[in-house]
């Protein structure tokens, strides 16, 4: 039974609907990417699994947490689930961070709604939980408040409340963009060999692919709130079929160009539409070199050699003989 398997997660705001029908799993010990640029769904999908939407949002789908569907269990024990069997490392630990509680406190917290332990043996618990994930002198980092740390410091208690009670799965949400590039590589070493000693399924939510392909098992790419391919690591990074996954690819891989080179950096045409005005039919179609008139259709997501694929036209294919203009808008 996989650790966490989200079925036909939709989420919709207003009659929008912002992320359909997302489908994937997540095995015990396995570290599974979620990728896409800004405004794909990615964050919605891991806030509706742990039943954290903003107001105005409303989940439907299955996002099961071994037996228990986390979509249709009761707000209470939702509640329960969270921090003890599932947890969630965000995105910018200061504004997650409560600035008037210590830390040690809020370390401990988790321990002792779901654990029972008093507050003696919290803290206690607290200080070695601040130890385990590299804070030097946790003692005393235990009796600081949030703004005393760095961001580097804050992201690591971050990780010690997440792993406080051995949960089966961790949500990671670009869990270092908010440091610089010094202090990334660490904290994501260090969140690499806590999910090893866990043994915790990993949902890794990031733009870096280089991270993916030294991190993850399997990649999940997102895309106008749907999924549009998925696969194993090595496949998609080496092969992408799905040509959104191919560009973000070739987007990605424009660091190592060399700049004095006069050659243009690659970039995908266009934008993210905002929420709501993505193009019916497959929502990339307007910013598709290979897309045509058929690409008005959503396509399925069906298994495509060693992985799924949600498109008309994959990369690897004969490209359509017509329909597309050079901006890769349809005619």
């Amino acid at each position: 039974m996989a650790a966490l398997s989200v079925r036909d997660l939709s989420v919709r705001a207003q009659g929008l609907e912002l992320v359909r029908d997302v489908s994937f799993e997540v095995h015990s010990g396995e570290r599974v990417a979620l990728i896409g640029e800004s405004g794909s769904g990615k964050s919605l999908t891991a806030m509706a699994i742990v039943g954290l939407l903003g107001r105005g949002l409303s989940a439907s789908g299955e996002a099961r947490l071994g037996d228990e569907d986390l979509l249709g269990v009761s707000e209470r024990r939702r509640c329960q689930l969270r921090g003890d069997r599932i947890a969630l490392i965000f995105q910018d630990p200061m504004t997650a961070l409560d600035p008037t509680m210590r830390i040690g406190r809020q370390v401990g917290e988790a321990l002792r709604q779901h654990r029972g332990l008093s507050r003696r043996q919290a803290a206690e618990a607290a200080v070695k939980l601040l130890a385990r994930v590299e804070i030097p002198d946790p003692a005393r980092y235990a009796h600081s408040y949030p703004h005393q740390l760095s961001g580097g410091l804050r992201q690591r208690v971050m990780m010690a409340i997440a792993i406080s009670c051995d949960p089966d799965v961790i949500l990671a949400d670009e869990p270092t963009t908010a440091l610089d590039v010094t202090v990334q590589r660490r904290v994501l070493e260090l969140l690499d060999r806590l999910v090893r000693e866990e043994g915790s399924a990993l949902l890794l939510i990031t733009h870096d692919l280089a991270v993916v392909s030294e991190m993850c098992d399997r990649v999940v790419t997102m895309y106008g709130g749907r999924v549009v391919e998925s696969g194993s690591v090595e496949s998609m990074l080496t092969a992408p079929q799905h040509p959104y996954t191919d560009a973000l690819l070739a987007a990605s891989s424009a660091v190592s160009i060399d700049g004095a080179s006069g050659e243009p950096l690659p970039a995908i045409a266009g934008s993210v539409p905002a929420a709501g005005q993505f193009p019916p039919g497959c929502p990339y179609r307007d910013r598709c070199p290979r897309a045509s008139q058929q690409c008005t259709t959503m396509p399925p997501l069906e298994a495509v050699g060693d992985r799924t694929v949600a498109c008309w036209h994959p990369v690897g294919r004969e490209e359509p003989a017509a329909g597309i203009t050079t901006e890769g808008t349809l005619k």
